[in-house]
């Protein structure tokens, strides 16, 4: 399922840094804002499917990967929701409108929504920031809709406060058509009316139908109890993918500090099926 193109122009092209221009950055939550990139003339910078990343740099400051949360199907600009977790992202955060950030890309296989994905019933887990990689996918089936069949939703955060891309989810993912949206939050919180309790138990609470593909991403202690509980309800490793970019580095296969097993993130991955993985990693 790789789609890294190695060797090819395309490829070629990733390697080289382009100015990218910060046309909006939009607040989530306290600690994660959503920046919106484009060339200087205005154009998109490259394009790209659910699932893939790029390197944004700030010369200086550091370089790091990230997941495009824009769907493919926007064809003005892309965009990346980033966590502030350490010296480069502090920065990034500290950018405004108009600044300028060098970017390459884009790296990584992708999601197979023109294959495997395509005419399924799609059950999306996510937790935190790892709704960003799955905004992506959503929003392409969205504008894909007579590809795909029903779309669930569970999505859970510590507090309401920390929903990534609430507004969004409230105004159209709930509003769309055959979409079932389930939030729930760690624990009570004072104007908070929805469910209460860690995604993987209300998971296992919602049991949703076996014949769904799942799509899953988030804190490594949340996949991990999540595909415990999908594999008590009946689901197998087949069924269920993941994107592990946060362990890319380098983004071309050089430095080998993403191997899981025999298997590298950035050249095989970051998008994998979970048989295909063999063993999670340690952290997991």
């Amino acid at each position: 399922m790789c789609n890294c193109s190695c060797g090819s122009e395309e490829k070629k092209n990733a390697l080289l840094p382009q100015v990218g221009i910060i046309t909006d950055i939009r607040r989530e939550t306290p600690d994660v804002k959503t920046f919106r990139i484009v060339r200087p003339d205005g154009t998109k910078l490259f394009e790209h499917m659910p699932g893939q990343c790029a390197m944004l740099c700030v010369p200086g400051v550091g370089e790091a990967l990230f997941s495009i949360t824009s769907s493919p199907t926007n064809k003005e600009y892309q965009e990346f929701s980033i966590k502030e977790c350490g010296t480069l992202t502090n920065y990034l955060h500290n950018m405004s409108v108009g600044d300028e950030i060098l970017v390459r890309g884009p790296y990584g296989n992708h999601f197979p929504v023109e294959t495997v994905l395509k005419g399924q019933d799609l059950l999306f887990i996510a937790g935190g920031i790892g709704l960003a990689p799955l905004r992506s996918v959503i929003n392409y089936c969205l504008d894909n809709r007579e590809n795909y069949g029903k779309l669930q939703i569970i999505y859970g955060s510590r507090s309401k406060d920390d929903l990534v891309d609430y507004q969004e989810i409230i105004d159209e993912w709930m509003k769309a058509e055959n979409v079932e949206v389930n939030l729930t939050i760690d624990r009570e919180q004072e104007g908070w009316d929805g469910h209460v309790g860690f995604v993987p138990n209300y998971v296992k609470e919602l049991s949703p139908d076996l014949g769904m593909t799942v799509l899953m991403c988030g804190p490594p202690i949340m996949i991990k109890f999540s595909l415990a509980g999908l594999k008590e309800l009946g689901f197998t490793d087949t069924q269920v993918y993941t994107t592990m970019e946060l362990r890319m580095k380098c983004g071309i296969g050089k430095c080998g500090r993403c191997n899981i097993g025999n298997k590298y993130v950035c050249k095989d991955g970051p998008v994998f099926r979970f048989d295909e993985l063999g063993e999670l990693p340690d952290e997991y």
